[in-house]
């Protein structure tokens, strides 16, 4: 059973939902990215519409997370949520229009691929100019909104399980540990077997 404080966590951060929901809007899609940052492997956002009165224990942005509970959330959220999606941008477009309009891209393809149409949006951080949904960009939205906390980790799971897949295809650079980001191990690799195709070429400056 779900204890007190975690109820009343949970509950402070359905406060921007509680404002839309009042507006008269009923599917309020949680934006999130993972993967701005890393030398290699894609950019992945998920889009999610949780259901009313949810309160899922222990949802948090992910990055204050362990990859156990993460794992947890991923499955119960994908099973329970009103809808879910993911969008991705691999790294030859990451390159080709930078890492900015990468990650809108991603987003916007996560909304596009919802089995639901949302009425409202609540992004992490960014608009989606060609998304014609009324949206709320939220600073830190990961760890304000529970819909976008909830996007964080469909996100950041899915994104990890397929720097795993990306590990047996081109073993050597470490890609199951470091998930694609500038360690010293990773840059190492770099310098030692070269780029690979899933590497950002505009990020890879060695």
């Amino acid at each position: 059973m779900i204890s007190n404080y975690e109820f009343e966590r949970l509950d402070a951060m359905l406060a921007y939902e509680r404002a839309v929901w009042d507006s008269g809007c009923r599917f309020i899609a949680g934006i999130d990215e993972a993967g701005r940052g890393p030398l290699a492997g894609p950019v992945v956002s998920a889009a999610v519409i949780l259901p009313g009165n949810y309160y899922p224990e222990k949802l948090n942005d992910s990055k204050k997370l362990s990859s156990k509970v993460r794992d947890i959330l991923y499955e119960r959220l994908t099973r329970e949520a009103e809808a879910w999606s993911v969008g991705v941008c691999d790294s030859r477009e990451i390159d080709g229009v930078n890492i900015l309009n990468a990650t809108i891209l991603s987003m916007e393809r996560a909304v596009l691929a919802l089995k639901q149409q949302p009425d409202y949006l609540l992004i992490d951080a960014l608009s989606l100019k060609n998304v014609a949904i009324a949206q709320q960009a939220i600073i830190k939205g990961d760890a304000l909104s529970l819909s976008i906390a909830a996007a964080s980790v469909l996100a950041k799971v899915t994104r990890d399980r397929m720097m795993l897949e990306y590990d047996e295809l081109y073993p050597g650079y470490g890609f199951a540990r470091h998930k694609g980001y500038g360690t010293a191990e990773h840059m190492k690799k770099i310098r030692e077997l070269g780029l690979c195709p899933i590497h950002r070429e505009t990020f890879c400056h060695l």
